[in-house]
């Protein structure tokens, strides 16, 4: 009795020490050092915000200010004027962005998830070999393949379609990877037990699996939602018609065009509104979702 009462004592300070609920002296030293380093990391989007609502005697100001003086919303009253005289309505470049996102998010998480399954938890020949071109692929960058990829959607009749802003894109190799890694940590005996009294494998994909994967299955929806929001190069290289094209092609070219005119201190304004609008989902996405992130990645290894 006396010992366990001196067990529970002494676990219970080692507890309140190395791992307290709430404000611990012991915490001190990590905040001395996390505290300056989460200003430095926000320092980009807070030159974002600021740089969005500068007027131009401070954007064009020498020394550069890195904090807006004088806020201001002109430069977002020129973005919307110079959308409201376009050719093609702005709520179509809108709509195209926002359903080509929902549709890629969407597949890109079954095709993943799917392939992720069958690599972590199924036999088959050549499975460590389809994984290893997977991992292969992750070290290319988008631009060593724009000549293949180009000829493959030539070939599927893909150009100046809506479909090409969607299909090629769905085969994310670091999605396949984070996937299939997360699905390692689930036990085998959980999914035999199932197998046992009788479930299918699309029962035991969808009502074990996918369950267990959720934080893997968040961080996969924020990389593939940064990818098709952000996306600009195949309404450029893949699409002729304006109709078909999305917001962040349209605002990048008519933030390219404006600042080449004459009027280039009112360009530079609307670029820095146009920035903003298109980092806002990204950054609001990943606050709800980022506990998920973290936690995918120190399941998947990495660091």
């Amino acid at each position: 009795m006396k010992k366990k009462k001196w067990y529970s004592r002494y676990t219970g300070v080692r507890n309140r020490g190395i791992n307290p609920q709430g404000f611990h002296v012991s915490q001190i030293k990590f905040y001395v050092i996390l505290v300056p380093l989460a200003i430095f990391m926000l320092l980009p989007i807070i030159y974002i915000f600021s740089n969005a609502f500068k007027p131009p005697d401070e954007l064009f100001a020498f020394p550069p200010r890195f904090f807006v003086v004088n806020p201001t919303t002109k430069n977002f009253t020129d973005l919307f004027a110079k959308l409201s005289t376009s050719g093609i309505p702005v709520s179509r470049y809108l709509f195209n962005s926002v359903a080509i996102t929902i549709v890629t998010v969407l597949a890109s998480i079954v095709v993943s998830s799917m392939a992720a399954y069958a690599l972590s938890k199924k036999r088959f020949k050549l499975k460590k070999t389809l994984f290893a071109i997977n991992n292969v692929a992750l070290m290319f960058v988008p631009i060593a393949v724009t000549i293949p990829r180009f000829l493959v959607i030539e070939r599927l009749s893909l150009l100046n379609t809506f479909w090409v802003h969607i299909l090629p894109v769905l085969a994310m190799p670091v999605g396949l990877f984070l996937l299939k890694q997360f699905m390692d940590s689930i036990p085998d005996e959980v999914l035999e037990a199932a197998q046992i009294d009788g479930a299918s494998d699309w029962w035991i994909y969808w009502r074990i699996v996918l369950p267990m994967i959720r934080p893997a299955l968040a961080t996969i929806a924020i990389l593939t939602f940064q990818a098709a929001w952000n996306n600009a190069d195949i309404s450029t290289l893949y699409i002729n018609d304006e109709s078909l094209r999305t917001l962040a092609f349209y605002l990048g070219t008519l933030t390219a065009t404006t600042t080449t005119t004459a009027n280039t201190v009112a360009g530079q304004g609307i670029a820095a509104a146009a920035a903003l609008i298109m980092f806002l989902p990204n950054l609001i996405i990943f606050i709800f979702l980022q506990r998920q992130v973290m936690s995918t990645m120190s399941h998947s290894g990495l660091k």
